[in-house]
């Protein structure tokens, strides 16, 4: 679990193909920033733009780590398979402050940012999420994009698209990789947790919620 609350922003450095296939996934290796590792072990969860990963090889120094991930993963997310910079998050232990909200690191779609530019002392990011995914989102509601958790601030829906405005801190754009968006850019997309149960609750078969009472 995380919390969307990016600890350092890393680099991916090298991309290798896991097969000759389609079907094959790609091996990441990523700088992290100076000392970041220093407390990650092999199998560890560290967050990558969102999307939880597990730590499958240590560079002696710690300076780098590896990743693999799988086709699945690739076609489900966006900015995972290219070099460049990426959010950086490590999977919070029990004790941990949870200064954004409850994470999974389960990308639910892509978005693409449709609009990014400074506003007054802030930014505004707005991006453009799939249709499906519109009914989670909710003014004042928490979701992750990249990995980082904001909070929207306004929310439309089109026929095909619901676009959600988020309003960026200077220092959310400086100590994140969300600096580097620019709009058509991809970036993943994880609803909040209590929206799922909620939308299941409201959805379930009547009998079921009785038989729980």
């Amino acid at each position: 679990m995380f919390t969307g609350i990016i600890t350092g922003v890393g680099r991916i450095a090298a991309v290798h193909d896991l097969g000759s296939s389609s079907q094959h996934g790609k091996r990441l290796i990523i700088e992290a920033p100076d000392g970041y590792l220093a407390d990650v072990a092999l199998g560890d969860s560290i967050a990558l733009n969102g999307a939880c990963m597990t730590v499958t090889a240590l560079d002696p120094n710690k300076i780098c780590f590896t990743v693999e991930i799988s086709a699945e993963s690739l076609d489900k997310t966006a900015g995972l398979a290219q070099p460049g910079p990426i959010n950086l998050e490590k999977a919070i232990r029990a004790n941990d402050r949870l200064g954004g909200h409850i994470v999974a690191g389960h990308v639910d779609g892509i978005g693409t940012v449709s609009h990014f530019a400074q506003a007054g002392e802030s930014w505004e990011l707005r991006v453009s999420a799939p249709r499906v995914l519109g009914k989670y989102l909710a003014y004042k509601g928490s979701i992750a994009v990249n990995g980082v958790s904001l909070t929207v601030n306004s929310v439309t829906d089109f026929p095909d698209r619901t676009e959600a405005s988020i309003n960026l801190i200077a220092h959310t754009v400086q100590n994140t990789a969300l600096g580097t968006l620019k709009t058509g850019s991809r970036v993943n997309l994880e609803i909040d947790l209590i929206a799922r149960y909620v939308e299941r609750m409201l959805s379930a078969d009547p009998s079921l919620m009785k038989a729980i009472a």
